[in-house]
């Protein structure tokens, strides 16, 4: 009884237990390998890329600093989650506090929202320049950039701050096992023995007025790009028009697909999806796309293209 009545009245004294992708123990040596090696991508390729666009004038346009943003947000979201997933599988550290796994929470889905946002202005930068070309320049002016970035953040952080709250609010009574290698807001909430239906409720509005609403502006934008796109008469002027867009649109499938997919197995698919799946898919989405983000950015633009290999050829003339 000792226990339970501590762990009621101190659940910021609780310790954790991560377990990591279950079912998957035997394999959890080599998806650690996996995620390292892409970790260490994501580091590498996003620093380079914000590099380049900031010490780079000519890289000093809207579309390169909207993705700058999205550089340090891939960034955050892999550091936050990658070393403690490495140190599950390879050396078994699977306890995390309890303050640790809310804080780990709370900046997972706030980058998360964040760069949402981000693919938000980012398809409005592409909207902009294909509707509006001539008035490119005076829309998107360095203040306006700045001031979306700003309302990115706070936007986030105004909507993902409650979540401290709520999981602080519960009463929690014994059970420490996440089925899962990071924390997340559900994931905490259900050791809770309180009603947790505020948490479920509140976070089903949050996905739907941040995430989902995001995607409805992204397809209403490439939307109109496109109907834009298809009124040009030249079928060359059509591809360069669409081909500008490309890299963001593969990042977006990458960004909001497994994110769909997991929203909605999670919901509707518990039964007939294992589990493992889930967490395998949760575990390779803070890597993945941070991982190739740059690597898209880097083959499908020209500019940035040209300037790694500036970079590369003044390092290893250096050397």
């Amino acid at each position: 009884m000792g226990p339970f009545l501590y762990n009621h009245t101190n659940p910021q004294d609780t310790w954790y237990v991560l377990t990591g992708i279950p079912g998957l123990e035997d394999f959890h040596i080599w998806i650690a390998i996996l995620i390292c090696s892409m970790y260490i991508v994501a580091i590498v390729g996003n620093s380079i890329l914000i590099f380049l666009i900031m010490t780079e004038r000519s890289l000093h346009e809207p579309m390169y600093l909207f993705l700058s943003m999205l550089a340090l947000a891939d960034i955050l979201l892999s550091t936050t989650t990658a070393p403690k997933i490495l140190a599950i599988f390879w050396f078994h550290s699977r306890n995390i506090s309890f303050g640790c796994c809310v804080t780990q929470m709370f900046f997972i889905h706030f980058i998360f929202a964040v760069e949402s946002a981000i693919l938000l202005a980012m398809a409005f930068d592409r909207y902009v320049a294909i509707c509006y070309p001539l008035r490119y320049t005076t829309i998107l002016t360095s203040s306006v950039i700045c001031k979306i970035g700003i309302a990115a953040v706070v936007r986030s952080f105004t909507v993902c701050f409650p979540f401290i709250f709520l999981l602080y609010r519960l009463t929690y009574c014994g059970k420490n096992i996440i089925s899962h290698s990071y924390c997340e807001h559900m994931g905490i909430a259900r050791l809770a023995c309180d009603n947790i239906k505020v948490n479920i409720v509140y976070g089903l509005t949050v996905a739907l007025l941040t995430i989902g609403l995001d995607l409805v502006f992204i397809i209403t934008s490439y939307s109109l790009i496109l109907c834009t796109v298809f009124k040009i008469p030249s079928w060359s002027a059509r591809f360069k028009a669409l081909n500008t867009c490309g890299s963001h649109f593969c990042v977006i499938l990458m960004f909001y697909g497994p994110a769909l997919f997991s929203f909605f197995a999670h919901r509707f698919g518990g039964k007939t999806i294992p589990h493992h799946v889930h967490i395998l898919i949760a575990n390779l989405y803070v890597v993945v796309p941070p991982t190739l983000n740059p690597i898209i950015y880097g083959v499908k633009t020209k500019q940035i293209q040209e300037r790694v290999v500036l970079l590369f050829s003044h390092i290893r003339t250096c050397f």
